[in-house]
């Protein structure tokens, strides 16, 4: 099972409005009331203050959880593997301890204290642990109420995994609206540029060669261009598949992604969407797809975890429906690119690849 924002958003609307939630850490003593709630992800909006010390709460102003602190969330949660909110949020928002009281008094979510492994170079020893949740959904408590369990679980203070990007460098032939290129718009195409290599390695660990938007060959990663890289495809109206399908290529230039197999198989047809509108990826694949004689590939939105719910609303629309669209979010194209790079996996089927895709319809 996964959870997301909208999971997260719809539970905690479940919660009494006219009532004062207690902090779950011991040291604070003040008091959370929810004013509103925004679906289908966020904001939720509420107030807070500490009554022994005079504040009047309902005087307050009114304070957000933001759609971005609750997909943070829901990104780290599984089930029934503690999480601990401040370690995933860090010092980034000054609601993360309203966010994980009002989450503790959901069904589905529980206080427990998995121990800690501290380790030095001689031994490891088990510590006492500090204040976790856990999502257990197979065993709801009673809402509005708090509930701690005992668990035998053991936190290691050494991640598991972690992604990283080299530096992305953007050449200077990149194609910008205007000549003041601001933080975002740089920032925007760095991401989008980060997102191509990460399929474009992963690809290349799992025996596809691949195709990149004849737009985006001139981007420069580690001081060589995209377009000149081993594993990308240089031209594809060669490629073997499409040959005999010359409008099918035109079509195919512009989209962001293409995986291919032993000159047979094709197996994801992959648009980016960054900031752009999902609908221009979907009708360029659909505008591919109505060129191509009808043949088994996974049509595919890249897109933040956050825009979820645009994507699914997107892909639903009746005239792409025959795509049969898949949704790979930006988490788990890390969470494969550092599996690849971990493990140098390989001989895995095309079908270790739906484990990372949902489905849309």
């Amino acid at each position: 099972m996964i959870i997301t924002a909208a999971n997260i958003v719809s539970e905690i609307d479940h919660l009494r409005k006219d009532i004062y939630y207690d902090y779950i850490g011991q040291s604070n003593r003040g008091k959370i009331k929810i004013v509103r709630v925004e679906h289908p992800e966020g904001p939720v909006y509420i107030k807070r203050g500490n009554p022994a010390s005079g504040v009047n709460i309902e005087s307050t102003d009114e304070v957000s959880i933001s759609t971005n602190m609750i997909w943070r969330v829901a990104n780290a949660v599984q089930e029934e593997v503690p999480i601990n909110i401040d370690r995933i949020l860090g010092a980034s928002y000054n609601t993360r301890s309203v966010l994980e009281s009002l989450l503790a008094y959901t069904p589905c979510f529980h206080i427990t204290y998995p121990g800690r492994i501290e380790s030095n170079q001689s031994s490891s020893k088990v510590k006492a642990g500090h204040k976790h949740l856990i999502w257990q959904p197979a065993t709801p408590h009673k809402l509005g109420v708090l509930n701690t369990i005992n668990t035998k679980k053991v936190i290691s203070e050494i991640p598991s995994q972690l992604a990283i990007y080299e530096s992305l460098a953007i050449t200077d032939n990149k194609v910008f609206v205007n000549d003041s290129q601001s933080d975002l718009q740089i920032e925007v195409e760095r991401r989008h540029a980060q997102i191509q290599i990460a399929l474009f390695l992963i690809g290349r660990q799992l025996g596809f060669r691949t195709w990149i938007a004849q737009n985006d060959k001139s981007i420069t990663y580690n001081n060589e261009k995209l377009g000149e890289m081993d594993g990308i495809i240089v031209s594809l109206k060669d490629e073997r598949l499409l040959i005999a399908h010359q409008e099918a290529v035109k079509a195919a230039l512009l989209i962001d992604c293409i995986w291919f197999k032993n000159s047979r198989l094709m197996p994801a047809v992959m648009e980016v969407e960054h900031t752009t509108g999902v609908t221009s990826g979907l009708s360029r694949m659909k505008n591919f797809k109505d060129l191509f004689p009808p043949f088994p590939t996974r049509y595919v939105i890249v897109a933040p975890d956050e825009d979820r719910h645009k994507v699914l609303q997107e892909c639903n629309k009746e005239q792409f429906r025959d795509l049969e669209p898949r949704y790979f979010p930006y988490s788990s194209v890390e969470e494969l690119y550092s599996l690849c790079q971990r493990r140098k996996i390989k001989g895995v089927t095309e079908d270790f690849l739906d484990c990372y895709m949902e489905k849309t319809a």
